[in-house]
């Protein structure tokens, strides 16, 4: 039987056992497999909506919209194609609607196919898709347990072109452009030229902006529009300062569609009780989204929020030195940071990384985590730049304690280097779906990915339990997680010689108790203390069968 069930594929291959685990075990956060795709480049499912507002100037190279929609991420949710990566939320980059116009910001005619330069919060961009998309979208998610994290932009409007006008001077300062020597340099000023940045600091309340009216009347929905907002003042108590305006239209996304979380963007760029302020909002709306949808919710966890505190690594642990002043961002409502120290950790050794962070977020961090990542969209430096470490940046991205981020494309190999791109359009190319059917040396990877993948979220102790290094040579360690009646205990072994694998496992699965290794397939009785089994395969993921 269990040879048919190879013969049937990888996806299936799950024990009855391994069923039952997942049924008890919690979905924690601090061990999430998260994978991080720009929507309009991971896969174009609706060709129909693929030019909107009448974009139709040449961009530069990756700098247009390429497709990418909702509707190709649903039927990749659909085909299991996260489910088989191990894949237990997916972020997205933002999806409200975007400026109309096109930018040259120094590397060409750019269009905001990247959501980073909102128009209106309250509509998504018609070429990422419909809010009946995103529901759908969310709602099949949650079905094969895997969470939406969206993104969220709270410290700028989108650039000003020849058919987009400037958010007033009650909202927005367009000079000056920040130097980053300081936490005022940081804060008060805009990133770059031509991105107003939102007077977050400010609690003066303001009028909406003359182009949200006019364009909110246009389509019919200002009285409804109005309406919400009176709602939401009253019930705060906010003032109606910009800051909470922008704060009510993201989590309206939390109250109607039951998203998961929010990975902040240019966190650093506010001052940090911005970011106490969007938690609590965000929550209050997850609660009323739960208790609309008692039959839809999934656990009892909390709202997620996930900080871009560009330059934040682990190795600062709980504070980000401004120079003339440190910020804990930690106390101001994030659970999690991105994690850039990861992309240069990994060129450590296994042992070096692995024993770091585990000790790292079981003291200085313990309650809290990070989010690892090897690329991203907008690292100019990623680790493996030139795709020659994909296995091994895969088992380190994988194993390492602290929540994992797949960059789309990691599992693939996609080009990081475009001719004829500029800048982090090279980050952004296209998901390189033919040599996923068509490159055999693709297909290993991807399996490589999914087997760590599926392991991890099988296992929450490989994320988020304690790290403890079992034997040099051959090397193996264990991972050990107890959450309330929840245990959970693995033992990995990495770059291991031969095909006769031989592990000391007391003190992990107990005597007679059968053990699989989940990579190979194999299984075997605990005698002794010892299990010894054979393999093909340098990695072993051992689990209690």
């Amino acid at each position: 039987m269990k040879k048919l069930f190879i013969l049937l594929g990888f996806s299936i291959l799950t024990s009855c056992s391994s069923i039952k685990h997942s049924e008890q075990k919690p979905f924690l956060w601090e061990g999430a497999n998260v994978y991080f795709l720009l929507t309009d480049r991971f896969k174009n499912g609706d060709s129909s909506n693929d030019v909107n507002f009448n974009r139709t100037e040449k961009a530069a190279v990756l700098r247009g919209f390429e497709g990418g929609d909702l509707r190709g991420v649903i039927q990749k949710i659909d085909e299991n194609y996260f489910s088989d990566l191990g894949i237990n939320a997916i972020w997205m980059t933002p999806l409200v609607e975007q400026i109309h116009g096109v930018t040259n910001e120094g590397t060409g005619k750019t269009y905001g196919f990247h959501g980073y330069w909102a128009k209106d919060w309250t509509e998504l961009d018609p070429n990422f898709g419909t809010k009946d998309d995103l529901k759908e979208l969310v709602e099949k998610a949650h079905k094969k347990g895997i969470r939406i994290v969206l993104d969220a932009v709270i410290n700028h409007t989108g650039p000003v072109t020849n058919i987009d006008a400037a958010y007033p001077n009650s909202w927005v300062r367009t000079e000056p452009t920040c130097t980053y020597n300081n936490y005022k340099n940081t804060t008060e000023c805009t990133l770059v030229a031509n991105l107003p940045d939102i007077l977050t600091e400010s609690n003066e309340p303001v009028e909406l902006p003359p182009l949200l009216v006019e364009k909110w009347k246009k389509e019919g929905k200002y009285e409804a529009e109005m309406k919400s907002l009176d709602a939401f003042f009253a019930r705060t108590g906010f003032p109606r300062a910009p800051k909470y305006y922008i704060m009510k239209w993201l989590a309206d996304y939390v109250q109607n569609y039951g998203i998961d979380g929010y990975r902040i963007d240019t966190v650093k760029h506010t001052n940090e009780d911005v970011w106490k302020d969007f938690q609590k909002v965000c929550q209050e709306s997850f609660d009323i989204y739960k208790r609309n949808n008692p039959s839809k919710v999934l656990d009892n966890n909390l709202f997620f929020t996930v900080g871009e505190v560009y330059g934040y690594g682990i190795s600062q642990k709980q504070d980000y030195d401004f120079g003339d002043k440190k910020v804990n961002y930690y106390e101001n409502a994030f659970k999690s940071l991105i994690n850039f120290d990861f992309k240069g950790d990994a060129n450590k050794s296994y042992e070096e990384l692995f024993s770091n962070y585990s000790q790292l977020l079981n003291s200085d961090l313990n309650g809290k985590t990070v989010m690892n990542y090897l690329t991203s969209h907008d690292d100019g430096s990623p680790f493996d730049k030139e795709r020659k470490r994909t296995f091994e940046a895969g088992t380190k991205l994988l194993l390492a304690p602290g929540i994992s981020q797949v960059y789309y494309g990691d599992e693939t190999a996609r080009t990081l280097t475009v001719a004829g791109a500029e800048g982090d359009a090279n980050l952004r190319s296209n998901m390189n779906w033919e040599d996923l059917s068509n490159n055999v040396a693709t297909q290993k990877l991807v399996k490589h990915y999914q087997k760590l993948g599926q392991f991890r979220a099988n296992h929450p102790a490989v994320g988020a339990g304690l790290h403890k290094k079992l034997s040099d040579t051959p090397y193996y360690f264990s991972r050990i997680l107890t959450n309330g009646k929840f245990t959970d205990k693995v033992i990995i072994g990495l770059d291991l010689e031969g095909k006769l694998k031989e592990f000391n496992v007391n003190g992990v699965f107990k005597e007679g108790e059968q053990v699989r290794d989940f990579y190979s397939k194999a299984s075997m009785p605990v005698i002794n203390g010892k299990v010894s089994f054979y393999s093909d395969y340098s990695t072993v993921l051992l689990e209690k069968y």
